[in-house]
């Protein structure tokens, strides 16, 4: 009798988390001024603490897309990322999606970012996410901006169809949308002529999770690329503080399986290698 294959693959993905806090979610904004920001208790500390040992005890390394806002208010957070072997990036300053921006403000809210992380990690931050992976086919102007800014490379876009973001028509793996900038789009697997989402996100928490697992061994085996996965800190805080007043699709969206999110990251850890953005994606560009 033949063994069943191990799940584990000789590929090196590439693990990413969105550093911002439970209030700033893109889909409370109709609900949480950014004005207020400043007056609810931060909770992402405690959240990404918990990530930080979790992937120490799976001797698992990540890329940590941090808000400068919440750099501001945690310099001592950036820095224990920094300490425990991570890679910092950016992901904007406030949580401003670039579709909502002109190309002035955008500009200005990267490049304030990119200070402020750098002056707090102390060293330079070659990546960018923008929130809710808002680039798309209006607003490809924001890649110079990015290159302006200094960022090496972007990982802004979600090749699939969604009601919030999303660009099915982008290619699904590594692409130059500028000469000087590798945009690394977030996983999709193929199947019946459409992009399936298989990088993580709310969906992550919808599907099952053989479900997530045989979409990234797909991708890793017969698309033969590192995966690009991402989830948030308050995605392991099923305590949070429940937002009043959201509409049911926001509120199914947001809490689902927040409980069983934590035991799911761990069989992630366990089932394939995971390792920083730049050491997957950039090493081979920078030699």
């Amino acid at each position: 009798m033949v063994a069943p294959e191990p799940v584990r693959t000789r590929i090196v993905n590439a693990l990413t988390i969105d550093v911002e806090d439970y209030f700033q979610v893109s889909a409370f904004g109709p609900h949480i001024a950014r004005e207020a920001w400043d007056t609810i208790p931060v909770r992402v500390e405690r959240n990404v603490e918990r990530i930080l040992e979790m992937l120490a005890e799976h001797r698992a390394h990540a890329t940590f897309f941090t808000l400068g806002w919440v750099a501001e208010r945690c310099p001592a957070l950036v820095r224990r990322i920094v300490d425990a072997g991570h890679e910092i990036a950016s992901h904007g300053y406030a949580h401003h999606r670039a579709s909502e921006l002109s190309p002035g403000e955008f500009c200005a809210d990267i490049g304030r970012a990119k200070t402020v992380l750098e002056d707090t990690a102390g060293q330079a931050v070659k990546g960018y996410r923008a929130p809710s992976f808002s680039i798309s086919e209006r607003n490809g102007w924001a890649f110079e901006c990015i290159v302006e800014a200094g960022y090496r490379y972007s990982s802004s876009i979600y090749p699939i169809k969604h009601d919030h973001y999303g660009m099915p028509s982008a290619p699904r793996f590594p692409h130059a949308p500028h000469p000087e900038l590798l945009e690394l789009p977030v996983t999709t697997t193929r199947m019946l002529g459409r992009n399936l989402p298989a990088g993580g996100g709310g969906y992550f928490r919808l599907m099952p999770y053989p479900v997530s697992r045989w979409f990234i061994r797909r991708v890793n085996r017969i698309d033969g690329h590192p995966a690009i996965f991402y989830f948030h800190p308050w995605e392991v805080d099923p305590e949070q503080p429940r937002v009043p007043g959201i509409g049911a699709k926001t509120r199914f969206r947001h809490y689902l399986n927040l409980r069983r999110m934590e035991q799911r990251l761990r069989r992630l850890l366990d089932d394939f290698h995971w390792d920083r953005v730049d050491r997957v994606f950039l090493k081979e560009r920078e030699e």
